[in-house]
């Protein structure tokens, strides 16, 4: 394994795997738990969305998954729901002002606190309490923990013999080559996204004949970009063991 890239929000790697397993930890990802607002009780909404909309926002707004927290389905309350599953957070504002996602008050945190929610003009008020819980990915997308994606790294062939090399690199929107010595060389080959601008380019300017070859090659780019509930590296972590524990009931079936 290559890392290219490693934060607490984004984690870039290569490998040499094959695309269903790749695509087996993409899908996985939607298996790790994550807290987000379920439930919204308004009391006062003089603004001018709807309460469906607002609620709307306020599941999307990331908020920190707590480690002690458990599913409700799992939690010894049976669903009733309690701080073991879940956590209130309460919302007051009266206009004219801007309610921000730090206006949500309670237990756990809220990952970016400068989210607009809504506008209050003149005497308008808004007053709620919302519900979060444990959920996961497969059943709404705002339980997923962030993007999980994959493409292949590129084999790249160059005719050296090519005429238009600057054409070739023109066209280019990723900046994957350079001329070194007249010659078309590969600048990183990680920045190819498999676009074949190049291709084309070589195509129109070489006389229908094509300079560069590019094809899928046997390693895998992943990437993974973390909205704020857990970092990049859990959950690639959790990912794999959600992975795992999926194999481990099928080999258990009789």
């Amino acid at each position: 394994m290559k890392i290219l890239e490693k934060t607490d929000e984004k984690i870039v790697f290569v490998c040499e795997l094959s695309e269903s397993l790749a695509n087996a930890i993409r899908r996985s990802a939607l298996e790790i738990p994550v807290l987000a607002i379920d439930e919204v009780e308004f009391y006062k909404n003089d603004s001018v969305l709807y309460d469906e909309v607002l609620a709307l926002r306020l599941g999307l707004t990331p908020l920190e998954t707590p480690s002690n927290m458990v599913l409700k389905e799992k939690c010894s309350c049976k669903g009733k729901g309690c701080s073991k599953c879940s956590a209130q957070l309460k919302l007051k504002a009266k206009g004219p002002v801007t309610v921000y996602s730090k206006e949500l008050k309670g237990k756990v945190k809220v990952i970016y606190e400068e989210m607009p929610l809504v506008e209050l003009t003149e005497e308008q008020e808004l007053e709620l309490v919302a519900t979060a819980r444990l959920g996961k990915g497969i059943e709404h997308t705002k339980f997923s923990p962030g993007l999980v994606y994959y493409r292949n790294v590129p084999e790249i062939e160059i005719d050296k013999t090519c005429q238009e090399c600057k054409k070739c690199i023109e066209a280019c929107p990723q900046d994957v080559f350079k001329i070194e010595k007249e010659k078309i060389e590969i600048k990183d080959i990680y920045r190819c996204d498999l676009c074949e601008a190049c291709v084309e380019a070589c195509k129109k300017n070489c006389k229908d004949k094509s300079c560069i070859q590019i094809n899928p090659g046997k390693e895998i780019m992943f990437f993974i970009e973390s909205f704020g509930m857990i970092s990049a590296k859990e959950i690639l972590v959790e990912a794999v063991k959600a992975l795992e524990d999926n194999l481990k009931q099928v080999r258990e079936l009789p």
